[in-house]
């Protein structure tokens, strides 16, 4: 069964946003469809077996598959019924996956044969004795020639899983020897090699992922504490203005910039800047089959970008917290939508969508010199929502990610600067709340007193009418 029939009908859930509970959502979603996968055709291979009138039966046992049928008395059993046959369990070492299903039902067959063609014997496959041979050690080169298959048996071939897939390879080629074994040791060194702690820390988990696909135990735990994430540089929404006009200045800045058929180029790369800004957008989810025709519609009152399902946390609508930005940064402008539209037309691949992510930081970074990055100005959007008493579940939302993710990574950012501004804020509104909280007490009195005036002057009059 090919990778894309086993997967027709799932559907990964769009979970994944870096949270804990996203991921573990994600992968218990996976690994319960494999489950049910395996034992939908675990039956049917046994259903096969038996309609074939194959003696030989199927089992698992501690996740492994073993054949099960009556056999001669194994070398050194005892034959207590004297029948001169019994029911023995054969383990071969069969992992209980559904490649491993493809074996033991082949397995199973030409044991069939064996048996009723009465030549069984007992070799030393059906006496286990070959697993006790030690496994050939492989090296990263071997490993990488069909990394990419066993690592899609068991997942789903999406934008997202193929983004991921090679995203592994590339860093695995980049810093681990392609001649290493994939041994403890010898991994544990060649990370060691790294001098940063984040890059350890990423090659721990693909090295992980890498062993468990060729089902090879290694111990790298020594890399498995996460590290600290690195200060961001987390702009001002005047440092946010600012800098969106400086990409004008680097576009007239010399006439070299301006050769014919890419003039306008940097207005797309602006454009890119102020829908991240706006909408705290990941770059990937401005570019991968976006909503035009919605954006650019009459009915689209409250602004919003419709952000598609294949993106990494699933679809979503945004809204801007600034409404007035989508014509501050001229976000509707014709001639950069036909140029988002020309660039999509393109796309053939994961690999076209990640050369536009990637060419959009180097605009930050190389070319405008952009104090801060494109994922600096999501926090910012974070932030300033948090300002503006958003509610954290709607901010969240928004952002496409999950609350864990936004008070855990988004809002350790609240720098000095901000929390004199929220307290600040806070305290303001407390001094209003308190005096309003005294005119309040003042006018409660005031209506006391009018009340006891008016009782008095009730009480006069009626005197006056008595004489």
């Amino acid at each position: 069964m090919s990778t894309s029939e086993l997967f027709a009908d799932f559907e990964p859930p769009a979970t994944t946003d870096g949270s804990y509970m996203g991921i573990a959502y994600q992968k218990r979603a996976i690994a319960s469809y494999l489950n049910d996968k395996f034992d939908d055709e675990f039956q049917k291979a046994k259903a096969r077996l038996k309609s074939a009138k194959v003696k030989v039966g199927l089992c698992c046992d501690k996740g492994s598959i073993q054949l099960q049928a009556t056999l001669p008395i194994k070398p050194g059993d005892r034959d207590t019924k004297s029948t001169g046959t019994k029911q023995y369990k054969i383990s071969l070492s069969i992992p209980a996956n559904l490649d491993g299903l493809k074996t033991a039902e082949e397995e199973a067959y030409e044991l069939g044969k064996l048996i009723a063609r009465k030549q069984f014997v007992w070799t030393d496959k059906y006496l286990g004795k070959q697993a006790s041979i030690p496994k050939q050690i492989l090296t990263i080169k071997t490993a990488l020639e069909s990394f990419e298959q066993e690592y899609f048996k068991t997942r789903k071939k999406t934008i997202k899983s193929e983004h991921t897939y090679h995203q592994y390879e590339s860093r695995i080629k980049q810093h681990i020897n392609l001649d290493c074994p994939i041994t403890s040791d010898a991994l544990k060194a060649e990370i060691l090699k790294c001098s940063s702690e984040s890059q350890r820390w990423q090659l721990f988990k693909i090295l992980n992922v890498l062993a468990r696909c060729f089902q090879i135990d290694i111990d790298l735990s020594v890399f498995k504490k996460q590290p600290l994430p690195k200060t961001r540089n987390i702009p001002s929404d005047s440092d946010i203005i600012r800098y969106f006009h400086e990409y004008e200045k680097y576009a007239y800045a010399t006439p070299s910039r301006r050769r014919s058929g890419f003039e306008n180029n940097w207005l797309f790369w602006r454009w890119m800047y102020g829908m991240i800004a706006t909408y705290g957008l990941r770059p990937r989810e401005i570019i991968l089959e976006p909503d035009i025709d919605w954006w650019l519609n009459t009915e689209n009152k409250d602004q919003t970008w419709k952000v598609n399902e294949k993106c990494k946390t699933g679809a979503r609508e945004t809204l801007p917290l600034y409404p007035e930005w989508v014509d501050l940064f001229d976000l509707k402008n014709q001639l950069c939508i036909e140029m988002l539209a020309e660039k999509i037309s393109k796309f053939t691949s994961f690999k076209d969508c990640s050369y536009v992510v990637q060419h959009n930081a180097s605009w930050f970074d190389d070319k405008v010199e952009i104090p801060f990055n494109p994922y600096d100005l999501r926090h910012a959007w974070a932030i300033r929502a948090h300002l503006m008493g958003i509610p954290i579940k709607a901010a969240a939302d928004n952002l496409g990610h999950s609350v864990e993710m936004h008070t855990k990574v988004y809002q350790k950012y609240f720098g000095l600067d901000n929390r004199k501004k929220a307290i600040n804020e806070a305290l303001s509104k407390k001094s209003d709340l308190e005096t309003l909280r005294e005119e309040n007490k003042r006018l409660k009195l005031e209506i006391q007193l009018l009340r006891l005036e008016n009782e008095n002057l009730k009480q006069l009059v009626d005197l006056n009418i008595e004489i």
